[in-house]
């Protein structure tokens, strides 16, 4: 073994620049493959951040305009929901598959007053599960409870916008105090975050306090549940046919319009989140194997060019004796440590470009109008990935040079010892 390294070392000085040309190569596409595969994994990190807060595991139901005549009513109607169809979505009709149905009323708006400075919003009932499902954010205090639907508490949730433009200087402190709403006050429990369109500026109060003081009917703005049944797209899809055409029945409204009654199926969209991530590393992946070709190719013409100028050298070692196995492992072996040196040199590079990436274009944010957003977050590649990658190289290379080592391997002395 010490002699083959010591063969094999001998070789690659003697031949520099032939060595430098292919290392370089197989060091490139690791390189190239390694940064793709680091910028990809950033842009999806950035992407399902900022997407985790759209994309809930819910399905919401909301009334809407039909868009076709159907049973003697015009195009156009407005549908509401109401408790009826809350009642009918707990009902056992559904009880094996729904679960956590809750519901949320329209909004009022109102001017919270605190101390002479004002502030615009909204306020709209709802239960205590609204805060996971719509993955509100606390910056200060707490959510509504049960107990504040059930004792109707004139109890708030503000926005942290709107807690900055009524106490300025320490927002925090609004949480425990008392804000009026028009002719109506409030004990601000909590304070959630709000991104930088702050669009609808809608204050949580409880469901049934709502009901009491801005709106007595049966009316419901939208109904939210968890589906546990299904487990796959297509699953998921089948329910909300099936739900979808059920409460289409119960407010009169064409089977086919899909405008009356709008629903928002989360399972679905974040599987389709999920599929489209998949195909995007997929194809980063294939560009990337892509650029491993080149250096593939460079060691299989490097080992091409290495068998014919070794030709005469290969007749006098099998002239004296050597076996066709010990030229196979002798070409084979110079293949392996090309390939392998430089791969793991074009690794090291890749992971300290994936860094710099980091700690460069990851760290800036774009404004795109409502919010800022990382371009990159945590553009990285784990170790086991470039490991893989590194040793898929060093196999293709191995693979690469075997051809030429087995033609060199089969080559008769007298006809190797005439070649120039």
């Amino acid at each position: 073994m010490r002699e083959l390294i010591h063969e094999i070392g001998s070789t690659l000085r003697n031949n520099k620049l032939r060595t430098a040309l292919t290392g370089f190569a197989v060091s490139w596409g690791i390189f190239l493959l390694i940064c793709l595969l680091g910028a990809g994994n950033g842009l999806m990190n950035s992407f399902m951040g900022n997407m985790e807060d759209f994309i809930s595991q819910n399905i919401t139901v909301e009334g809407w305009r039909t868009s076709k005549p159907y049973a003697g009513y015009q195009e156009g109607r407005e549908i509401t929901l109401d408790e009826k169809d809350v009642t009918f979505t707990e009902s056992a009709k559904w009880s094996a598959e729904v679960s956590e149905v809750t519901r949320q009323t329209a909004s009022t708006s109102v001017t919270f007053s605190l101390d002479g400075n004002t502030v615009a919003g909204n306020i709209s009932g709802v239960m205590p599960d609204y805060m996971e499902q719509n993955k509100i954010k606390l910056y200060a205090g707490r959510f509504l409870n049960p107990d504040d639907v059930k004792e109707r508490r004139k109890v708030l949730v503000l926005s942290l916008s709107q807690a900055k433009e009524l106490l300025s200087r320490d927002p925090k402190s609004l949480v425990g105090r008392w804000v009026g709403a028009g002719p109506v006050s409030y004990l601000v429990v909590g304070i959630y975050h709000t991104d930088e369109s702050d669009m609808y500026r809608t204050c949580p109060i409880p469901y049934t306090t709502y009901k009491g003081i801005y709106d007595s009917s049966d009316k419901v703005e939208s109904i939210t549940f968890k589906v546990d049944g299904p487990r796959t797209k297509e699953g998921y899809e089948a329910f909300d046919k099936e739900y979808g055409a059920a409460i289409r029945r119960r407010h009169d409204i064409a089977p086919d319009d899909r405008r009356g009654i709008w629903i928002r199926n989360g399972y679905t969209e974040n599987m389709q989140m999920n599929d489209a991530q998949r195909i995007i590393r997929t194809a980063l992946w294939i560009l990337g194997l892509l650029t491993l070709v080149s250096g593939i190719v460079g060691v299989s013409n490097i080992m091409l060019i290495t068998v014919k100028e070794r030709t005469h050298e290969f007749g006098i070692r099998k002239a004296i004796g050597a076996s066709p196995f010990e030229i196979l492992k002798l070409i084979i072996a110079e293949s392996v440590a090309i390939t392998a040196a430089f791969g793991y040199v074009g690794m090291f590079l890749g992971m300290i470009a994936c860094q710099v990436m980091d700690k460069t274009v990851g760290q800036k944010a774009v404004d795109i109008g409502f919010q800022k957003i990382q371009m990159l977050v945590n553009p990285s590649v784990g170790l086991d990935v470039a490991l893989e990658a590194t040793l898929l190289l060093i196999v293709a290379g191995t693979l690469a040079g075997a051809i030429p080592a087995w033609k060199a391997a089969r080559v008769k002395p007298i006809e190797a010892l005439r070649a120039e």
